[in-house]
């Protein structure tokens, strides 16, 4: 009898049979169709493996699994994964470790661009027949040769650093434990404190996952601390960044711009304030999607459930819990 995976996110019938293209043999693959605890529930209770890409898992679901054997994440970050349950359960919790690097850090690296020089407002402007040169909402700024700033330096702080190489820019970064010599050399980075990267910066880019620790970390001390000519880039996760704060700094000028792909709430509420702001650029959690990635990053799933079926362990650089 075919073992069978579900996911749990809302996904389009295309997107689904490239998902089923990819599955190995003895499994089924369904998904979600709706949004919301309920639904999840309904369709994880007789499923075998699971998979969450931006749906947050609570207890409440994971107890509605009659016989989960490992939930997996379609990424790196699981802090809206209840993993304390999944322990208490003996659901194994694994992650696609690094496996979104590339893609997060292009990514970042577009939005900072179009925050120093309002390539998304002037597209915006220009759809809506208006021809904005002249009538931007700020100066614009080259990356050439600044200083920027990382926050968090894993597998995508670092591949955002080779990628701002060839700028030319100095770059600070900032993690629980500093790299030995050699390595900063070859990332051309140095470690900096956080008071540090946010006076000197020109560019404040996040890449630290969500913790007690980093919850509300750029605030408005945060903002009040950063260059007026500074941009802030967030492509970590939403509660790093005080929201209530970012547009009160935005609106007042006290940094330049910003870009964001993550929010507190997802999907971003169609009233919120951040979609007021003409020196924000907002996007929907797209950082990590990239057609040519996602086969790789698949089968990778795909191969630590078929390990797990085999009995077999998911490998220490995937496993959570």
């Amino acid at each position: 009898m075919p073992e069978t995976i579900v996911l749990l996110d809302m996904t389009s019938p295309e997107r689904a049979d490239r998902l089923r293209a990819l599955l190995p043999p003895g499994f089924v693959l369904i998904h979600g169709t709706a949004r919301g605890d309920e639904h999840m529930k309904e369709i994880i209770a007789e499923a075998d493996y699971a998979i969450s890409g931006q749906v947050g898992v609570s207890a409440e679901v994971l107890r509605a699994a009659k016989k989960l054997k490992l939930l997996h994440k379609w990424g790196v970050g699981y802090d809206n994964i209840d993993i304390a349950a999944a322990k208490e359960l003996g659901i194994t919790v694994a992650r696609t470790t690094g496996s979104n690097a590339v893609p997060v850090a292009e990514f970042a690296l577009g939005l900072t661009l179009s925050a120093l020089r309002f390539i998304a407002y002037g597209h915006a402007e220009l759809k809506h027949g208006h021809w904005a040169t002249g009538k931007l909402p700020g100066d614009t700024f080259m990356l050439s040769g600044k200083t920027v700033g990382i926050i968090g330096f894993g597998a995508i702080g670092q591949s955002l650093a080779k990628l701002l190489k060839g700028f030319g820019c100095t770059i600070l970064y900032s993690k629980r434990q500093p790299l030995d010599a050699e390595t900063e050399a070859a990332f051309g980075a140095r470690y900096a404190s956080l008071p540090e990267i946010l006076a000197q910066a020109d560019v404040v880019s996040l890449h630290c996952p969500l913790t007690p620790e980093t919850a509300n970390l750029i605030d408005a001390a945060a903002f009040k601390a950063m260059k007026k000519t500074a941009v802030l880039v967030n492509v970590a996760r939403g509660g790093v960044v005080n929201e209530a704060d970012l547009v009160a700094a935005l609106r007042a000028r006290e940094i330049a711009g910003a870009a964001m792909d993550v929010f507190s709430v997802e999907p971003l509420p169609a009233d919120s304030e951040l979609l007021t702001l003409d020196n924000l650029v907002v996007t929907p959690h797209l950082a990590a999607m990239a057609a040519d990635n996602f086969a790789p990053t698949v089968k990778r799933m795909f191969d630590n459930m078929a390990r797990v079926s085999r009995g077999e362990s998911v490998p220490a650089r995937d496993l959570v819990v």
